[in-house]
């Protein structure tokens, strides 16, 4: 297996429009997973330009292509995804590709095909979308897999089917068809917890985003000689129209770890005062972060 590649960024004026056009898609009245999820492989892929980008579309509209024309049922759909991507194109994950970049990139991953069971999940979305069928994201806890059946909005549309009716495939595994048992198993294993209903419920593209940034900042976290790779995945994630104000301290953090005291100090400043109407004792500690990054500039 060919040794990861080092993240390698595109310039401040390519970042700069990725971003642009990344928020401009987040904030679109029905956001494209796939576009999303390719600006994200761009930003962490300097070398991924806009042919790049045309290419990863057209390799999903050829997989999309060889899928038999509308199998029938749920079970049918899933069962000609698996055959397709999963044996006849051999998409999976392994262990090891946790540890790689790549595995978050979708570019990558339609080239690899490898990668976390989100962004094989992703490739399997896209693939279905287009060829018509009733499918949707589900984001158990720990392990991303896909539905197909009345639980998509996509099934709402002539020929799908009857509401209720429902099949989850892995991805990861090649797109294994899960039984209750199975999809249990998963839950119990990432959390320990019982499965509940609620987690079955279809992931919205931008909740998928923000998982896939998630996983990349978490990637970028244990390897602090990566913190370029988590503040620029930190910053597309506050363009995402709805995210969690505490976004902003993990980007102050990243500004002073890397150096960027003055920069850094503002932000933790400006989180506090965001902070202080719900718990003045953590503002008081993160005004005391900024203190301790001012000073670093003596």
């Amino acid at each position: 297996m060919r040794p990861p590649r080092p993240p390698r960024p595109p310039s401040p004026q390519r970042s700069a429009e990725l971003r642009r056009r990344f928020a401009q898609e987040a904030r679109s009245e029905r956001p494209d997973l796939a576009t999303l999820c390719l600006l994200v492989g761009a930003e962490a892929d300097g070398t991924l330009d806009e042919a790049g980008l045309d290419a990863a579309q057209v390799e999903l509209d050829r997989l999309a292509g060889e899928l038999p024309f509308r199998p029938g049922t749920p079970r049918a759909w899933a069962v000609a995804l698996r055959d397709l991507l999963g044996e006849r194109y051999g998409f999976h994950g392994v262990a090891a590709d946790y540890q790689r970049l790549e595995s978050s990139l979708l570019h990558e991953v339609v080239r690899r095909r490898r990668g976390l069971p989100i962004l094989l999940s992703v490739v399997w979305l896209e693939v279905a979308r287009r060829a018509g069928a009733p499918v949707y994201g589900v984001a158990l806890p720990g392990h991303f897999v896909v539905g197909f059946g009345g639980e998509s909005a996509a099934a709402s549309g002539p020929g799908s089917a009857p509401l209720g009716e429902r099949v989850l495939v892995d991805p990861y595994d090649g797109g294994r068809l899960l039984s209750g048992t199975d999809a249990e198993a998963l839950v119990a294993g990432a959390t320990g917890a019982e499965l509940r209903a609620s987690m079955l419920e279809p992931a919205a593209p931008l909740d998928v985003v923000a998982r896939v940034l998630n996983n990349i900042r978490g990637w970028a976290a244990a390897r602090p000689e990566q913190s370029a790779v988590g503040l620029w995945a930190v910053e597309l994630a506050l363009l995402l129209p709805a995210h969690a104000a505490r976004l902003r301290y993990e980007r102050a953090v990243l500004l002073v770890q890397r150096g960027e005291f003055a920069a850094g100090a503002g932000e933790l400043e400006a989180y506090a005062e965001v902070v202080e109407a719900v718990d003045e004792a953590v503002a008081e500690e993160v005004r005391g972060e900024a203190r301790t990054a001012r000073a670093m500039l003596n």
